[in-house]
């Protein structure tokens, strides 16, 4: 496969793969409305990820606005059900980010984290449109436990806190790496495609989101790597009631 050398670190990285049970049950027509569903909710919410570490951490109040008021439209649409889809396409971030003087690594931050919510949002119009395409509208639907369950163990103080969230983010990101090419040869050739192209930019997520992490802590944090991963694993094998995009094994 093209994308072997792509997926070699993603792999190495997680310390269990995608159970064949969930790629069974993922594959079934019947389950490709909650698929999607799950994946767009699954994309907006990266972007709030990305955009509350930009201004918890690295940008200035009118910057953190600024952010506020680009991802606005997108979180209507998706918990109010307000606004027509399509006019998503054309938004974009109005303010350049202003960095606070507080430390060395906010612009790192500023530059790594905006470039995601960018692609991120990008990503959310697309699955709108391959939900259109394939004649599926959007419904509210619950949360997984997955995130949840990753940010229940963050530490409490800082900036212990901020180096778990992006350990999070790194495994969030590439566990949604491996899905989409675990998936892409068993769905409809539209949705294939797509899934492939996700590739490359969730593999650069997951490497930021590491990289930020091992920057920020300047100081050996493998054994947390290691811990969330565990943690990670579980949630992906364990058995689970709730079929959603990074759900564990089906009961």
């Amino acid at each position: 496969m093209m994308f072997d050398i792509l997926l070699q670190p993603v792999n190495q990285f997680l310390k269990c793969s995608t159970p064949q049970s969930w790629l069974d049950k993922a594959k079934k027509p019947e389950n490709l409305s909650i698929l999607l569903t799950d994946h767009l909710v699954c994309e907006l919410k990266a972007a709030q990820s990305a955009m509350y570490l930009i201004r918890r951490y690295a940008a200035d109040e009118q910057s953190g606005e600024a952010l506020l008021q680009w991802l606005k439209p997108y979180e209507d649409f998706t918990y109010r059900q307000q606004g027509d889809w399509r006019v998503l396409a054309g938004l974009s971030l109005k303010k350049s980010m202003i960095a606070q003087a507080t430390s060395a690594y906010t612009q790192d931050i500023i530059d790594k984290m905006v470039l995601l919510i960018k692609e991120e949002l990008h990503h959310f119009y697309q699955v709108l449109e391959v939900m259109a395409q394939q004649g599926i509208s959007y419904e509210k639907i619950s949360s997984s436990r997955y995130a949840k369950g990753l940010l229940k163990h963050v530490r409490t103080y800082e900036p212990a806190a901020m180096i778990d969230k992006l350990i999070c983010g790194a495994y969030i990101e590439a566990r949604s790496c491996e899905r989409f090419a675990k998936l892409a040869p068993l769905l409809p050739t539209n949705i294939a495609d797509f899934y492939i192209s996700l590739l490359r930019s969730e593999a650069r997520h997951y490497q930021d989101y590491l990289a930020l992490a091992h920057d920020i802590a300047q100081q050996d944090i493998s054994e947390r790597i290691d811990f969330f991963g565990k943690v990670e694993a579980l949630l992906i094998s364990e058995p689970d009631t709730d079929f959603k995009f990074h759900s564990g094994t089906p009961v």
